[in-house]
């Protein structure tokens, strides 16, 4: 291929053609006369077309092509003849015919096989033994015949895809006519004012593009709000405007007592097991827990109280004093309770938190090891469950009684689903806190990822949250609404 010519010149030879012979039939071939790809030439026939000085008809044609492999046979040979012209006329073990053919023997052995052109020594199977003299290897005339441009059957082309040895190419390529405002020779518009326009003076003989007010601009480099910030505020002004109070939940690491023990949770719980519970190795435990209200929290355990039997166990401090990544946001509920305790007189209290939370779970489309919950309690004298338009299935929570699955019909999936859990604390919580008798507490669960799923149609948490975000969900999501 001749030296690289400079788009100008591709130019100004397409022009000149066009001037002289009106047409262009086939780009390939006029890009060929230039010496020049034809990717050269076809940037300048996109820009020629662009101002209409040239006027240019896609041609557009699939065709099948030879595949790596497929062109080492066009020259060499298919396997199978490859493997009959290896043999000499004693015959060749397999192991030199597999030495000297390589990749191709393999191939060549099972179609020379099928075809008859080759046998075994009786009584030893490994000795490879020509059965005749010359061959027609079809296969590689059909692979050169393809590669001429030549019409081969059907067949033949099913075989050969059959075999990955074809595949199917789009060629693109264009006939040029002059345009409507076609010249031999295009003027160059100036498009800025430089330095050096103003020095020489020949800005006063420039003519310039005309400025195109209907572009669009560049686009403002901004941040954008991920959805479940979007969610999440949305979630937050909800609770703040029906008087909550926000839970400090600073606290991703939590001792064993405030996540588990404080809420009524057994210390031979499966869920903490490791397995289901991600522990600290550095610091992996913890003094700095309240003594009268732990050794209120073991009684119960251990002997029951307030009404209860509790577990009849032999509850062990060294458990609750493991250091863990909280693996829900109730350990921050169990602390504000327990410091509203001791606030003398109580005082009823609405509290919600929306935060990060940590389970060893394997991670699917719909879990993460991490994920955000949201949370929200109640605490007043003589509350009860007396709510509408949702439906509850019983369900068991150590440190809820009763404990209740939460189910919305959504709209647009057109089914019931789980939004969360709840239930009321039971005494066996809330009274070694201090907290009056009397005083009930409704709480309730949910996570943030599930209602920002299901608001924007995204059906693995995956691309919400985590490493595989695709920043344009970001950048392009609609701003969310609740209540849809």
């Amino acid at each position: 291929m001749a030296e690289k010519s400079p788009a100008s010149d591709v130019e100004a030879g397409l022009l000149a053609h066009l001037n002289s012979a009106g047409e262009v039939p086939d780009s390939r071939s006029f890009a060929s006369s230039l010496g020049v790809s034809h990717l050269e030439l076809e940037s300048v026939i996109k820009s020629l077309s662009a101002f209409r000085i040239v006027d240019r008809t896609d041609v557009i044609k699939e065709t099948w092509v030879l595949t790596d492999e497929a062109k080492g046979y066009a020259a060499k040979g298919s396997p199978e003849a490859q493997l009959v012209a290896a043999i000499p006329p004693e015959g060749a073990s397999k192991d030199a015919l597999k030495a000297k053919l390589g990749d191709a023997f393999d191939v060549g052995m099972k179609a020379a096989a099928r075809n008859k052109w080759i046998g075994f020594e009786k009584g030893n199977k490994d000795l490879v033994l020509r059965k005749v003299e010359n061959v027609n290897d079809e296969l590689q005339d059909q692979l050169k015949r393809l590669a001429n441009g030549e019409v081969v059957p059907d067949k033949v082309i099913d075989d050969l895809k059959r075999r990955k040895l074809i595949t199917k190419e789009k060629s693109i390529w264009y006939s040029l006519k002059k345009g409507p405002e076609f010249v031999v020779k295009r003027k160059i518009l100036a498009t800025d004012v430089t330095t050096e326009h103003l020095r020489s003076g020949d800005w006063k003989y420039l003519e310039f593009k005309d400025y195109n007010y209907g572009a669009q601009g560049r686009p403002i480099a901004k941040g954008y709000v991920h959805p479940l910030m979007e969610v999440r505020e949305a979630i937050e002004n909800i609770f703040t405007m029906m008087g909550f109070a926000e839970m400090p939940t600073n606290y991703y690491v939590e001792s064993s007592f405030w996540n588990f023990d404080a809420l009524f949770q057994p210390q031979q719980h499966p869920a903490r097991d490791s397995h289901d519970t991600f522990f600290l190795k550095a610091p992996a435990a913890t003094k700095l827990l309240p003594e009268d209200y732990l050794e209120k929290v073991k009684q119960i355990h251990q002997s029951g109280g307030y009404g209860s039997k509790g577990y009849g166990y032999d509850w062990k401090r060294d458990e609750a004093e493991k250091n863990l990544l909280r693996t829900h946001t109730t350990a921050v509920s169990a602390r504000m309770l327990y410091k509203l305790a001791q606030e003398k007189p109580f005082a009823p209290k609405r509290y919600y938190s929306i935060d990060r939370v940590f389970r060893n779970e394997a991670v699917d489309r719909t879990h993460l090891a991490e994920f955000h919950q949201i949370e929200g309690l109640i605490c007043d004298y003589g509350l009860t469950l007396g709510m509408s338009k949702l439906r509850f299935k019983p369900a068991y929570n150590p440190y809820t009684e009763p404990s209740m699955e939460i189910f919305s019909y959504h709209d647009g999936l057109k089914k019931w689903v789980e939004v969360g859990n709840s239930g009321m604390f039971r005494p066996e919580m809330l009274l070694p806190m201090g907290l009056p008798e009397g005083v009930n507490v409704i709480a309730w669960g949910l996570s943030l990822e599930r209602p920002t799923m299901i608001l924007y149609g995204i059906d693995n948490i995956r691309d919400l949250f985590g490493p595989k975000v695709d920043f344009n969900l970001i950048k392009n999501s609609p701003i969310c609404r609740l209540g849809l």
